[in-house]
């Protein structure tokens, strides 16, 4: 995806976008149940958006609202051409430092085990059954808990959905928050599908087709 109305981030911006990525996602339903403890989600969240910002930009296209960093949209585009060794071996070496970051600030392995049940939650592996190439996912869309309710997000999200539109794009998302789903209901996306394991947690997989 291209965008000349949005910030689109550089590597000196990875730091923030970490920051910005810990403040958004602090009391996650999904995190909150991978980590309980709260002291160790604080510890770990930003280790693991590093692992994750350092993975998806040598994968996807990431966008800010602005050099601010008030908001971010995390796009895959799943109809351009890529590398899949490339790829493979980028998450390859992503998700051992994660690991590395779970067993050294939870030696018990019990986070450790927890990311490994939760494995299904953390990936969009869902997608596979769309038999859809012609798509982009969003992997993050995230505001600012101070900057919500400024129509943040709706710019950032409204900007994806106009390149889909022009390029005749499926758009597909997930969400382990209830209360989003309404939200991008508000803009057509649908639910597609409820995965439930473990946890007692459900990712909600919604796509919009163009």
């Amino acid at each position: 995806m291209e965008s000349d109305r949005l910030y689109r981030i550089k590597k000196e911006d990875l730091g923030k976008l970490k920051e910005l990525l810990t403040e958004c996602f602090a009391h996650d339903p999904l995190y909150c149940k991978l980590i309980p403890d709260e002291e160790m989600r604080e510890r770990l969240l930003p280790e693991i958006f590093e692992c994750d910002m350092e993975e998806l930009s040598e994968t996807c296209e990431i966008y800010a609202d602005s050099p601010e960093l008030n908001g971010i949209i995390v796009i895959d585009d799943e109809s351009e051409p890529y590398n899949p060794l490339q790829c493979y071996l980028v998450e390859a070496f992503a998700s051992l430092k994660t690991d590395g970051y779970l067993i050294k600030e939870d030696p018990s392995l019990k986070t450790f085990f927890n990311f490994y049940l939760g494995r299904d939650y953390l990936n969009s592996r869902w997608t596979d059954e769309l038999h859809q190439e012609e798509r982009l996912h969003i992997v993050y869309l995230a505001v600012r808990p101070t900057m919500q309710n400024h129509g943040i997000s709706a710019r950032m999200l409204e900007e994806a959905m106009s390149y889909a539109r022009e390029h005749k794009l499926m758009i597909s998302l997930e969400t382990h928050n209830e209360k989003n789903v309404g939200y991008y209901e508000h803009f057509g996306f649908r639910i597609f599908r409820i995965l439930e394991k473990h946890f007692d947690l459900k990712q909600y997989c919604m796509v919009l087709d163009m």
